[in-house]
């Protein structure tokens, strides 16, 4: 069995996307929809990699991109309407052309760990659409928040399905 990090362990790290579950992400069940948990997890990750030089707007000011390869979601507790969530995000590691990480949906208002989203995404090229080596600036910035990540005081618990290549 998998051991995730706790709400405690994980409270430290920065804090992306945090907002109330809004009503019109619920679903027939009353929780927050499967496709919302995906996305709010995007979005964290997308804040997080500004911080190492890759700006919400690279597409339209460098045309460079991330896209995602992979995702294994892994649901822990349910998000309602109301509560209050957030996203933190650990680095994994990176190769020439793609990162890997791990996204945590945090339940703010229960204190506890709602979802993990596990992800490898890869550096585009826009004017070609394909992989491309990440910019020297950004692999050094990713390396060094890797680092830092690698040194937290808990492990990280991967799905074991997905790698870098």
């Amino acid at each position: 069995m998998t051991t995730h990090p706790t709400y405690d362990q994980l409270i430290d790290l920065p804090a992306y996307v945090e907002q109330p579950v809004p009503m019109p992400f619920e679903d027939i069940n009353g929780h927050l929809n499967v496709r919302h948990y995906i996305g709010i997890a995007s979005e964290g990750l997308d804040e997080s990699l500004v911080e190492v030089g890759i700006p919400q707007m690279w597409p339209l000011t460098h045309g460079h991109a991330c896209f995602t390869a992979e995702h294994h979601v892994t649901y822990l507790h349910e998000l309602r309407t109301g509560d209050t969530m957030s996203a933190r995000v650990r680095l994994l590691g990176r190769s020439e052309r793609a990162g890997h990480g791990l996204v945590y949906l945090l339940d703010e208002t229960h204190e506890r760990v709602a979802c993990v989203v596990e992800e490898i995404f890869l550096h585009i090229d826009l004017e070609t659409r394909r992989t491309a080596p990440w910019p020297e600036e950004v692999a050094s910035a990713l390396d060094a928040r890797i680092a830092e990540h690698a040194a937290l005081p808990f492990p990280a618990a991967t799905s074991g399905s997905l790698a870098l290549r």
